[in-house]
């Protein structure tokens, strides 16, 4: 974001953030679906990325809108270019061992409760319901989180070790979420405590060891991606791209 708006108002960057955020993690739960370790959580991460699609749909839908440039959701979501993305990188990064996709599913729900919880009182009336109803989505999303993080972090020792591998891997990326926009609905640099209250004791009860801080790669916002976030678009775009306007 540019952090030129006027502060607490929304904007279509802003939108495009949440939006973005929402609809790139769906598409990676997506790739568990006939690939999660058990039939019950092929349906559970199916669900929950509907869930993040359909806040998505909202907040790309409000951003064409506020646009007015004639883009509606489908063309936000499947004929923009990477650099045109504003999701953060964290949700772009491939889905690796399961315990990676549970790292990355509890730091991002940790994060996006405490902001659709602020985000319900904002002055747009049109956001904050959009918030309500993505904000009790995400509850569950953090509970399923936290009980996969607890299950794996004080398992066994090959589990212990992977969700540890993958906390210290996922949890740098947790930095870009921060960051101060003081022009946003929220600023996000009012949501880290909020966030650390509840990684902490999850990360702490599952014998998990919460990582320094040091490295934190951001620039997702300012639409500076990995390399794994044209892979993820190439795969999400192609019919839509390869049929344009077509009905079903």
């Amino acid at each position: 974001m540019n952090g030129t708006g006027t502060p607490g108002v929304t904007t279509v960057e802003h939108l495009l953030a949440l939006g973005d955020d929402a609809l790139v993690a769906a598409q990676r739960l997506g790739e568990w679906v006939a690939a999660a370790p058990e039939l019950e959580e092929d349906v559970a991460l199916a669900n929950i990325a509907l869930d993040q699609l359909g806040a998505a749909r909202l907040l790309l839908t409000y951003a064409g809108e506020l646009e007015g440039a004639g883009r509606d959701e489908d063309a936000l979501a499947y004929l923009r270019d990477d650099r045109e993305f504003r999701n953060c990188l964290l949700v772009e990064l491939p889905n690796g061992d399961f315990a990676v996709t549970i790292a990355k599913l509890l730091f991002l729900s940790a994060y996006q409760l405490p902001l659709y919880t602020r985000l319900r009182g904002c002055p747009d009336e049109r956001l904050a319901a959009i918030a309500g109803k993505a904000g009790k989505e995400v509850a569950y999303h953090l509970d399923h989180a936290r009980l996969w993080t607890l299950r794996l972090g004080d398992g066994t020792a090959e589990s212990h070790r992977r969700m540890q591998a993958a906390v210290d891997e996922v949890w740098p990326y947790t930095h870009e979420l921060f960051a101060a926009d003081p022009t946003a609905p929220v600023d996000p640099a009012g949501l880290r405590a909020d966030f650390l209250a509840v990684v902490e004791p999850v990360l702490a009860t599952a014998t998990l060891d919460r990582p320094a801080d040091g490295w934190a790669p951001d620039g997702g916002r300012a639409g500076r991606h990995t390399e794994h976030l044209s892979y993820l678009l190439a795969e999400m775009q192609v019919l839509h791209r390869a049929h344009p306007g077509a009905n079903w």
